[in-house]
């Protein structure tokens, strides 16, 4: 069966960047271990001057320049027409298409598979740039017509299903993002008193609640280091962020590390005896799962996505994200509790072995495909 999986693809696929490319990595890798799949990855990207088509172990990758445009405009417009004519040339048996590259198949009379990694019009919302509520606004118009027009969505996480009532007509199928094999068997070696978080540091991301947090800790008089990985790009709020370390006298605390690759992530997470995000919108954050394989007790946000990663007192805890008394206080109570750090990052794994996977998640995603093509034969496009 040829499957084409439309979606981001790092230059390097060892160093994936963000959230979308590293669950595609991780979902081509393992589809590409069954054996009657045929993976061909799909992508385009601005810095391609021309066509490229090249081998990246068993996987086929065929790499497009950039139509033209900014990103919905070439999703809806260029993009999109030549997304369409190249398909129909490689005649794959189903298409998986992710994030943004949904809109691009939008009316395709093929089997088709679309998995919602966010929501781009909410993101938008709270992303505090210019002309945010009109940028917002057109991002849910074409997203939404985008979800509607979908015979098969797999949804990552309720809140994604949840979000989806009322607007998508196909069937949604819950599968959880998989997450590489390596973070599953990480060895431990916990720094004392360790937070680590992998984020962008953004508005969006809420860094700054985190550095509050650790503010109190440290006047609490406990030894805690904050390690924060994540793009630096926003020049404004990152600016907010160094100084507001600077004037809480923070910088022997904490420690802006940028973006790192996988093998960096997981030594962070080897060493870390708490993972924390404080994020404002999620849906289902790789960097949770990510922590939940390799044993980390997560500190997260009790809204969006983010409950139903992590159970309450069980794996770890939720947290109001805009109050850094509640998370100083869920952070300090594992770092002073080993036991409690154990047992929580052992729920924390157990739970992701049965739900983030590569393997599980391929299989689940392997019926679906075989849904999509029993449905196109029967007419229910």
């Amino acid at each position: 069966m040829r499957v084409a999986v439309v979606t981001a693809w790092p230059d390097d696929p060892r160093a994936p960047a963000g959230g979308v490319e590293a669950v595609s990595v991780n979902l081509v890798q393992a589809l590409a271990n069954l054996d009657d799949l045929e993976i061909h990855v799909v992508t385009a990207k601005q810095s391609y001057s021309s066509l490229r088509v090249e081998r990246w172990e068993q996987v086929h990758v065929h790499r497009l320049p950039w139509a033209g445009g900014r990103v919905l405009w070439n999703a809806i417009g260029p993009g999109r027409r030549q997304m369409r004519e190249y398909l129909e040339t490689l005649r794959p048996a189903v298409i998986h298409t992710h994030d943004t590259y949904g809109l691009m198949v939008q009316g395709m009379t093929l089997p088709r598979v679309f998995t919602i990694h966010g929501f781009i019009y909410r993101d938008t919302l709270v992303s505090g740039s210019h002309f945010a509520h009109l940028r917002s606004r057109l991002w849910r118009r074409w997203e939404t017509a985008g979800w509607a027009d979908q015979p098969h969505i797999i949804s990552i996480s309720p809140y994604v299903r949840e979000s989806l009532g009322g607007i998508a007509t196909g069937a949604v199928h819950d599968i959880d993002n998989p997450v590489s094999e390596r973070f599953f068997s990480l060895r431990r070696h916990e720094r004392p008193g360790t937070v680590f978080s992998a984020a962008a540091v953004t508005s969006l991301k809420n860094t700054l609640s985190l550095i509050d947090a650790v503010s109190r800790l440290v006047a609490d008089g406990c030894e805690v280091k904050l390690r924060l990985a994540g793009s630096l790009d926003h020049d404004s709020y990152s600016r907010r962020v160094r100084e507001r370390i600077a004037h809480e006298g923070l910088n022997a605390h904490i420690s802006l590390l940028g973006m790192i690759d996988v093998e960096k992530m997981r030594e962070e997470l080897a060493a870390a005896a708490v993972f924390a995000l404080a994020s404002l919108q999620e849906n289902s954050p790789m960097a949770i799962e990510e922590a939940m394989a390799a044993g980390v007790p997560v500190v997260t946000s009790n809204r969006c996505g983010m409950p139903y990663l992590v159970r309450d007192g069980e794996s770890g805890f939720l947290v109001d994200p805009t109050d850094p008394r509640d998370i100083a206080r869920r952070l300090g109570q594992l770092l002073g509790n080993d036991e409690l750090r154990q047992s929580m990052g052992a729920k924390g794994r157990e739970i992701a072995l049965d739900r983030f996977h590569p393997a599980r998640v391929a299989a689940r995603t392997r019926e679906v495909y075989l849904r999509a093509i029993q449905d196109f034969r029967r007419g229910r496009i």
